[in-house]
């Protein structure tokens, strides 16, 4: 009900701690459930997540006090139940991510690796990255540029951004973006339903050491080097395209660029990776 509230237009700094406090009480126990499970039986699959596994076997299975164990079974039945109050407030709120994120993101990937809930959204929304600075080294020209990213939902929204703020700057070739895929990405009003609107890929996106990082993913994969994400780009291997509607409708992106790099810093730069010259 409080994340009904919260899209509604309730305040979600207020309805937050409520929420997340739930949300993070049951993936710990759905993750104690599994060990339990786990326990008790060496290379027994996880049952699915569904109330009606629960009976007095399965109880007996878990030990502990009988409500303890109720409790448990029922953190690994309903847990997906928060993902939605939990994005209410977490997609509209910088401050509610940067109080509550860091709890609860690793007893998501933690339950999510097991493969018996959908918590992908609740995922990406935790490792969602706000006011973070980023080294973007540009391959084929040797430039390197800082920007500064913050609520962006996945590297496609990344990739459109990237492409707008240097492409589209005139500080790197190629063909920028569309009005309307940066609008989408960027736009503060949330697009109703699917627009059909497209973005082209402007780069390859690498990791300082050549691996790829995948558009399906989240700019929390680029790398730490010296304390900064270092984020490669390249000239694409080959044409793609993708919808430009963003992960989260309620949450839009930003990319600033902050300054171009000196050519001695940009060398400095890419020491750190493969192509060191």
């Amino acid at each position: 009900m409080a994340g009904f509230c919260v899209e509604r237009g309730a305040d979600p700094v207020a309805c937050a701690e409520p929420i997340l406090d739930g949300t993070r009480r049951d993936l710990l126990d759905a993750l104690e459930f599994a060990c339990r499970w786990s326990a008790a039986g060496a290379g027994d699959e996880l049952p699915k997540a569904d109330e009606e596994i629960i009976d007095d076997a399965l109880m007996a299975r878990l030990g502990g006090e009988a409500h303890e164990a109720l409790r448990l079974a029922l953190a690994w039945c309903s847990v997906e139940q928060w993902q939605s109050p939990a994005l209410a407030v977490l997609c509209r709120s910088t401050e509610v991510r940067r109080r509550h994120a860091s709890a609860l993101l690793p007893a998501c990937r933690d339950l999510t690796a097991m493969e018996r809930h959908d918590l992908k959204c609740l995922a990406y929304a935790l490792a969602i990255l706000d006011d973070e600075p980023l080294v973007v080294l540009h391959r084929p020209t040797r430039t390197g540029f800082e920007v500064r990213i913050g609520g962006i939902g996945d590297n496609f929204q990344l990739h459109t951004l990237l492409a707008h703020v240097l492409v589209g700057g005139g500080h790197l070739p190629g063909t920028p973006p569309s009005t309307e895929s940066v609008r989408l990405a960027m736009d503060p009003e949330p697009a109703q339903g699917h627009t059909g609107a497209v973005a082209t890929g402007a780069f390859e996106l690498l990791a300082p050491d050549g691996e790829r990082i995948w558009n399906e993913g989240l700019p929390d994969d680029i790398p730490v080097v010296e304390g900064h994400r270092l984020l490669v780009l390249d000239e694409p291997m080959y044409p793609r395209s993708w919808n430009a509607d963003r992960f989260f409708p309620m949450l839009p992106g930003t990319a600033e660029l902050t300054r171009v790099m000196s050519a001695d810093e940009v060398q400095t730069w890419f020491a750190y990776t493969r192509w060191t010259s």
